[in-house]
């Protein structure tokens, strides 16, 4: 296989992925989640490794019950009990597991630029499953879909808002690449200092943000409050959440959307999460679909 084949199959970002091609995967993600059959064989005889040296057990988890959807056998890897913790290197674990065998490599890491030196030297497809506060794409893709199942095929002129720590989200530089990329205005809420200057989009208030269609709330990293970034947890709450009262304010038509884990009653009130307008754990839900299509995309 080519450099270029490779780097075709292999998922690292949204920013490179034209809009045909995402438009493909969320298609085909459509296929799959209309063939609920529990398990298919697209990838039997393929194996699949999930390496994550970052925790997150909701996307491990979706991915894994995409791979198993698709015939593949899986092998999960976390660094927090591996050889990762003794000094080995990142590049030797990938490595090591590519020498064995693997079809397909998952990667979640929190360095900022390793997956892309990875993917130069590594000889099987690479999915990112989330890298530093670069990108997140799978998890974008889902945010699409979901819109689209709302909305309709066509996400043109959608305004959607993002709040929360701009700053540090994969999940919102992810979302916004590919919403323009579709067409979608996406505009931005944050505290003065949680706000990326380098992203090209607006910041609005939290009055002007719920009025979008689509309202993406962050989830805020409370560890943030110990280095004096976050206040405090009742004041973002009260300044930039999702609460019942403003809840009220939105458009009738609108979803509420997280990437979740939610902290609730910091960025959305507990209430909200499972509210009618909330597609939160319809978001999960479309993981596997989404999945399936982008695992499925590097072996073909």
């Amino acid at each position: 296989m080519t450099l270029t084949q490779l780097k075709q199959r292999s998922m690292l970002g949204l920013k490179e992925l034209d809009k045909e091609e995402i438009i493909a995967i969320l298609d085909r993600a459509a296929y799959w989640e209309n063939h609920p059959s529990k398990v298919h064989n697209a990838m039997q005889g393929k194996f699949a490794a999930n390496m994550f040296f970052e925790n997150s057990t909701r996307t491990r988890f979706s991915f894994e019950v995409a791979e198993k959807r698709l015939g593949a056998e899986v092998i999960n890897f976390s660094a927090a009990a591996s050889s990762v913790q003794k000094g080995e290197s990142i590049y030797d674990t990938v490595r090591t597991l590519e020498s064995m065998g693997i079809d397909v490599g998952i990667i979640r890491l929190k360095p900022i630029g390793v997956l892309a030196e990875l993917a130069e030297k590594i000889k099987v497809p690479l999915i990112n499953a989330g890298d530093g506060n670069n990108e997140h794409p799978t998890q974008a893709l889902l945010d699409l879909y979901t819109m689209r199942k709302q909305f309709g095929s066509s996400l043109q002129g959608l305004n959607v808002s993002i709040v929360g720590d701009i700053l540090h989200s994969r999940v919102a530089r992810s979302n916004l690449y590919a919403l323009r990329k579709l067409g979608a205005n996406v505009s931005f809420c944050a505290p003065d200092n949680m706000r990326a200057t380098e992203l090209d989009a607006p910041y609005v208030t939290i009055d002007e943000a719920i009025q979008a269609d689509v309202v993406m709330m962050l989830r805020v990293q409370l560890e943030r409050h110990e280095s004096g970034m976050l206040s405090s947890a009742e004041a973002y709450r009260e300044q930039f959440g999702m609460t019942v009262e403003r809840a009220s304010r939105i458009q009738k038509h609108a979803i509420i959307m997280h990437p979740a884990p939610v902290n609730r009653n910091v960025e959305i009130d507990d209430e909200l999460v499972e509210h009618p307008q909330s597609r939160i754990f319809p978001q999960m839900e479309n993981g596997v679909p989404v999945r399936m299509a982008v695992v499925e995309r590097a072996l073909n």
